[in-house]
């Protein structure tokens, strides 16, 4: 049987390319004898994916809040394998940059508009019994989201506020570290001591915080920015991208945490303790821990209304509780 002519062509390119890297290219085309077909259930391990929402009770809304939970994580892999192609550039252009930012806004952004399924979607009677089955478990444990927080600014932006300024990079990392913001939401409520829920945490995932921390000391995308030359910084869509990625994060983000909190925990005067005892009024509001990502392209001004439209919203709320 003759070969068509563009067949044996990318033969040859085949032959070329394996003999250059020292592989037989026919025993490859033997292995494509016995291959099977590849089908999108294989490819996306769906039968896997579908096994993983293993619920630990029988109310029906657990399901949604595990799969939501599950959804959240895949796109926070999707938005740290983003921010490694701007960390890992050695050549960072503004355009480069302002590519990858896209894709992190568009990723939060979808997170954002859909985190109604946690705010509208469960009956707050259900949610209230199954989250007690998921003791000292809690999204605070997240360890994926604190290490976009570490993928994009140096942890002196992430010190608690008021104590930030008695912090710089003159700090060793490990000093940084013990003061970051969040382990404030992991003190207990009643006994000022750390939550189990936080002492897992950092048994876990200390080791690689640090790890991490250790790798992109001054090569943060707050740092990668900071790099860039004069003409490239000044890059208004890049700057209007940076700002938009610090407000999803740490201010749109947050509101939306603080929208399901006040859902499912605020009575009135009485607030539910947050699963695994997390101090979430003190931990959540982006007003009061006012972490941005670069404090440098905010004015003074911006930064001291940063999440101040939670501050009215829930002021007006209480005024007509009242």
């Amino acid at each position: 049987m003759e070969i068509k002519p563009d067949i044996a062509e990318r033969i040859l390119k085949l032959e070329e390319k394996f003999k250059n890297s020292g592989q037989d290219l026919g025993s490859y085309l033997d292995g494509l004898l016995y291959d099977r077909y590849l089908s999108y259930w294989d490819y996306i391990s769906l039968d896997t994916l579908l096994s993983l929402q293993k619920t630990n009770t029988h109310f029906p809304d657990e399901k949604i809040f595990i799969t939501y939970h599950q959804i959240t994580e895949l796109y926070f892999k999707l938005i740290i394998h983003e921010q490694k192609q701007i960390i890992e550039n050695e050549s960072l252009t503004a355009s480069f940059f302002i590519e990858k930012l896209a894709r992190l806004n568009r990723y939060f952004g979808i997170l954002i508009d859909s985190f109604d399924v946690m705010i509208k979607g469960m009956e707050r009677e259900q949610f209230l019994k199954f989250r007690m089955a998921l003791l000292p478990a809690s999204g605070f444990q997240s360890a994926q989201f604190r290490m976009i927080e570490i993928y994009a600014t140096p942890l002196e932006n992430l010190v608690l506020h008021e104590i930030r300024e008695k912090y710089s990079e003159e700090n060793t990392l490990e000093d940084l570290f013990e003061q970051v913001y969040w382990k404030r939401g992991g003190i207990d409520l009643e006994t000022g001591e750390k939550t189990l829920t936080l002492k897992q945490f950092e048994q876990r995932y200390t080791p690689r915080f640090m790890r991490i921390a250790s790798e992109v000391k001054d090569q943060t995308m707050f740092h990668k920015y900071k790099e860039l030359p004069q003409e490239e910084k000044s890059n208004k869509k890049l700057i209007e991208a940076l700002r938009q990625f610090d407000v999803n994060v740490n201010v749109n983000w947050l509101l939306m945490h603080m929208g399901a909190a006040y859902r499912y925990l605020d009575k009135g005067k009485e607030s539910i303790a947050a699963t695994g005892g997390t101090n979430w009024k003190k931990f959540l509001p982006p007003g009061f821990q006012k972490i941005t990502f670069f404090p440098n392209l905010w004015s003074e001004k911006e930064f001291d209304d940063w999440g101040k439209q939670w501050v009215n919203h829930m002021f007006n709320s209480e005024k007509q509780k009242e």
